[in-house]
């Protein structure tokens, strides 16, 4: 992790859990398995924290050291437990390995903490207190930690702690850019409660805004009594609710409407099928999608003419047109999507340069188009090309149904 070749997902998994559950979560770190690097942190954040989290560094080999730090911090000693030793010996005996004195030492634990048992993996859980604060020692393997938070530490922590819940509230925002809409709403965010705070979480081509209130378990939320206020200001940019990106939000609202979708896609190279396919239950309603790259497969799959594009060019509104149109008749679908750019970093013209991108969406009552400049970096082009796409097609959504 400290060298950049392995991500920290460990770290967002058990922030989601543990604020899903009312508890405020103050700092994540990544530190080296060192002995100084551990006391040092565990000594800093224990003096701002009620409970610190550890995964990782429980292996058996030299380099683990986590086990014999957490026995110097807390003034105790390695002793050998015996649920823990036969937790390893069923796993060493079901995958058919001989269990060996290296390996046997992972039923080795800190004589102060409380063993909890790891069904999942060979490092059992550690959990220490010292007054009345909690640390947690877990594997690092993310389904073993993930196993061990839904079916031990989350229960644990509340019953230790008064918990409260933590209400989260998302507001998808697209079409202004974050200082523009902080501009529009600040009025609104000074007169929010006190036990109110906003975020504002850009991302590619839109704006997250999440609202967090922390309450008792019998109090009721203020969060929505804020919104006809916000919708006052921003409604005409905010796309959705309560997802977290505009690909989950356009997969519940086709998945709710029953509709069927397609895509043809040039410039994002297959990036939106891929991002509604990441979903369960996305072959409800998407068909299908073609990666339309070449003049080609333009012409010969979807139907585009070859005097459009001799005339307009692969990347214009009358190739993205028949584009969307093409492909929602082959693949017999209620809506489609379709892209055609430049992503760049080569290939721009004068009259389109690097960045400009045509994107369409089809439905029952007809096509909608946009043309977009989105700069010179590739990989943000073809992001903020899906984000648009996909907030057309929520917009016509909700236009087709209140119509």
């Amino acid at each position: 992790m400290l060298i950049g070749q392995v991500v920290n997902t460990n770290a967002s998994t058990m922030a989601k859990m543990l604020v899903a559950t009312g508890m405020d979560v103050r700092e994540t770190a990544v530190i080296a398995d060192d002995r100084d690097a551990i006391l040092n942190t565990l000594t800093r954040c224990l003096k701002a924290s009620d409970a610190v989290l550890i995964t990782g560094g429980l292996g058996p080999t030299k380099d683990d050291v986590t086990k014999k730090v957490l026995c110097e911090f807390f003034g105790s000693k390695l002793v050998e437990n015996q649920e823990a030793l036969e937790n390893v010996k069923r796993i060493f005996a079901a995958r058919g390995y001989e269990l060996t004195p290296i390996n046997r030492q992972q039923a080795w634990v800190p004589e102060c903490c409380t063993m909890i048992n790891n069904i999942l993996g060979t490092a059992p859980c550690m959990w220490f207190e010292r007054e009345g604060k909690v640390v947690v020692s877990m594997p690092g393997v993310p389904f073993e930690m993930e196993n061990l938070m839904t079916t031990e530490i989350i229960k644990r922590l509340q019953k230790h702690f008064a918990t409260g819940r933590i209400i989260n509230k998302n507001i998808l925002v697209q079409g202004i850019g974050e200082s523009f809409l902080s501009d529009l709403i600040e009025q609104w965010e000074l007169a929010l409660p006190k036990t109110i705070r906003l975020a504002y979480l850009p991302q590619a081509g839109m704006v997250k805004l999440r609202l967090t209130e922390r309450i008792s378990e019998s109090q009721p939320s203020a969060i929505n009594d804020q919104l006809p206020g916000l919708y006052a200001l921003a409604g005409q940019y905010i796309v959705g609710e309560d997802c977290e990106t505009l690909p989950e939000l356009a997969h519940k609202l086709m998945t709710s409407r029953g509709c069927t979708l397609s895509t043809a896609e040039s410039c994002t190279g297959g990036t939106i099928a891929s991002r509604l396919t990441a979903f369960s239950g996305a072959s409800a309603y998407f068909k299908g999608g073609i990666v339309a790259y070449s003049n080609e497969v333009k012409e010969n799959i979807l139907g585009v003419r070859s005097e459009t594009l001799a005339s307009y060019g692969a990347v214009s509104e009358e190739t993205v047109h028949e584009m969307v149109e093409g492909v929602r008749q082959h693949l017999k679908t209620d809506y489609a999507i379709a892209t055609t750019g430049i992503a760049g970093p080569t290939g721009g013209t004068p009259d389109k340069p690097v960045g400009t991108v045509w994107i369409a969406v089809a439905g029952p009552n007809g096509i909608e188009t946009r043309l977009k400049k989105f700069g010179d970096d590739r990989l943000r082009t073809v992001d903020r090309t899906c984000n648009e796409a996909f907030s057309m097609l929520i917009k016509l959504l909700y236009k087709n149904i209140n119509q």
